[in-house]
């Protein structure tokens, strides 16, 4: 190779290095507003007394997409085919989403429930056929605490999706109950024992609605429905007590409660002769 093909190649050199120079630099710039930018957010966030695992989980998303923003503009700037880079980005992050789908699932319904706040740590929530303290809320799962104190993993991404009753929203709670009784049972003792029951639980609001009524006509029982109204924290002492009431005086005033039973009959035949 001759000197003058050196010579040559110093102005393209040149033009390279004042490009990474240049492209340092403005990095440099863009790492600085990025902070800039993200510290005016959490201020923000602050203010706004958000959940700091969804302030976290948004700052993290913004930084990310923000760096990628810059590193694009820094690649094109340089002369490298961003479309490139965009597509296998893209292909990658596909890739990932349908890998972790359920995980991710969760996770949004984790940021769901840390910004819309149906409930928070402390609440009383009714979850299907689970209900219990909400002691914990992460951003894939929340804990709660149960009556017996066992404690249960729910998934945010079902959670989400779930009909959730907040007790804790209100402070007093009504006990529905239904007691069945028998087509022979005369309703008029029926509900004179049962109001007397009710009577009979001090911890029952007074000027709340009390109903003892005919709730339903089964195929083999007469349904009463008993509804008062307590304090949320006797919901469960008064619902079980008077539970074991009912059964005590029904018992002593001779009142059946049907429940489902089986009859065999065992025919014998003659032998013919």
């Amino acid at each position: 190779m001759t000197l003058s093909y050196f010579t040559d190649k110093i102005p393209a050199v040149a033009d390279a290095a004042l490009h990474i120079i240049i492209a340092l630099i403005l990095f440099v710039i863009g790492q600085k507003l990025v902070k800039l930018l993200l510290k005016l957010l959490r201020t923000s966030f602050d203010k706004s007394s958000m959940e700091e695992g969804v302030a976290h989980f948004l700052l993290s998303i913004i930084k990310f997409g923000l760096y990628a923003v810059l590193i694009l503009i820094l690649c094109q700037f340089l002369g490298f085919a961003t479309s490139s880079i965009i597509a296998l980005l893209g292909s990658a992050g596909l890739a990932v989403g349908l890998a972790l789908q359920g995980s991710l699932a969760n996770f949004a319904g984790g940021v769901l429930i840390l910004m819309m706040k149906p409930f928070m740590v402390g609440d009383y929530i009714i979850v299907g056929d689970l209900e219990g303290t909400v002691i914990g809320i992460d951003i894939v799962y929340t804990k709660l605490q149960m009556v017996d104190n066992k404690t249960v993993v729910l998934p945010n991404g079902k959670l989400a999706d779930s009909n959730i009753i907040n007790v804790t929203n209100q402070d007093k709670r009504r006990i529905d109950l239904e007691i069945g009784v028998s087509y022979d049972a005369d309703l008029q003792q029926v509900r004179r024992v049962l109001q007397d029951i009710i009577k009979a639980q001090d911890e029952i609001l007074i000027g709340e609605p009390v109903d003892v009524v005919v709730g339903a006509l089964n195929s083999s029982s007469v349904d009463m429905a008993v509804h008062v109204w307590v304090k949320k924290e006797h919901y469960w002492p008064v619902r079980w007590r008077m539970l074991e009431q009912i059964k005590l005086r029904f018992d002593e005033e001779g009142i059946e409660i049907p429940f489902n039973q089986l009859d065999v009959t065992v025919k014998q035949e003659t032998a013919k002769k």
